[in-house]
């Protein structure tokens, strides 16, 4: 279960003191995510998600998180909102840790992705690179090229561990990345960790876009990028060219690519193979006895990275 931080009751009483939502009527853990706590909390007002945010969240990142996820809402992205306390603020304290309460949104992330699933994820991420044009707040991509050599040398001393020969071929493609990596391309707000459990469905139809904690402002293309690897790939790592062209197509017929865009992509969909391979790395070598959460397989990005390696072209993914 993703709860590090476990809030008694008499705690989360005198945190609810703040707040008028009614009395509580049911409070548990969620087991999904892996970067903080979250709760979900039902009161006699309504359902929310308690989340206290954790030591990989720097706390002077929250504001623009929050103020995000406000912005958003007002034009028309479904997605969760911070609840102001009786005071105004939202962003509070509880149990020595910054913490928050969350609109609740109805829908399921879905186990098995389908074609249909990637069509609507492409529209819902167009509108909100189109949405978040206006926002104020700016935030960089602490976990992009610059962030990514920092990880490596963290890990290249166990790096053998999960795969002889691993440290060498990721300094390899990390110095043709450094050489290569596109500049000037479009770029505003991006969600940057849109992952199937980030984004709820009833039935066919998209619901809400959740988990704005690594949101930043970067290129629109690596967004979509993190999403290729997110979505268009099967268990096996074989990548469904279908599912890549219904998320590509719904995208651009919202936001249309730029020729500089389509022609990164691949490149872009390197470097976000490498991004969630190094973090996992680091987890996997990392990970403390006992924790709640199990890390999950880095090789399962390698294999994703070596995919795109080979591409020569957007038509690898069902363009045109």
């Amino acid at each position: 279960m993703a709860v590090y931080t476990e809030v008694s009751d008499e705690d989360l009483k005198a945190f609810l003191a703040a707040y008028d939502l009614g009395e509580v009527t049911a409070f548990k853990g969620i087991a999904e995510g892996v970067e903080n706590s979250n709760y979900l909390l039902q009161t006699t007002g309504g359902s929310f998600i308690l989340t206290l945010y954790e030591k990989r969240v720097a706390p002077e990142d929250l504001p623009y998180f929050l103020g995000l996820m406000e912005h958003l809402a007002a034009r028309g992205i479904n997605c969760p909102t911070p609840v102001p306390a009786g005071d105004g603020k939202a962003l509070r304290e509880l149990c020595g840790r910054p913490a928050a309460l969350i609109s609740f949104l109805e829908g399921l992330w879905p186990k098995r992705v389908q074609p249909y699933h990637c069509r609507e994820l492409g529209a819902a991420l167009a509108r909100l690179h189109l949405a978040g044009a206006d926002f104020p707040g700016r935030r960089a991509n602490n976990l992009s090229l610059p962030g990514w050599r920092p990880l490596l040398d963290r890990c290249r001393a166990r790096a053998h561990e999960v795969q002889a020969g691993l440290a060498e071929d990721l300094e390899r493609e990390l110095s043709a990345l450094e050489a290569d990596w596109p500049a000037g391309l479009p770029e505003g707000v991006i969600h940057a960790d849109l992952f199937p459990d980030n984004v709820f469905f009833l039935g066919e139809t998209l619901t809400g876009l959740i988990d704005f904690y690594f949101a930043c402002n970067d290129f629109f293309a690596y967004d979509l990028a993190v999403c290729l690897n997110a979505w268009c790939f099967e268990p096996d790592t074989a990548f469904n060219v279908t599912k890549a062209r219904f998320m590509l197509q719904a995208y651009r017929r919202v936001r249309p690519f730029s020729e500089a865009e389509l022609e990164a992509l691949p490149l872009l969909a390197r470097g976000s193979a490498l991004r969630f391979l190094l973090t996992r790395l680091y987890d996997w070598l990392n990970h403390p006895e006992g924790a709640l959460v199990a890390p999950k397989d880095p090789l399962e990005y390698w294999r994703k990275l070596r995919f795109h390696q080979e591409v020569r072209g957007p038509g690898a993914y069902g363009l045109d």
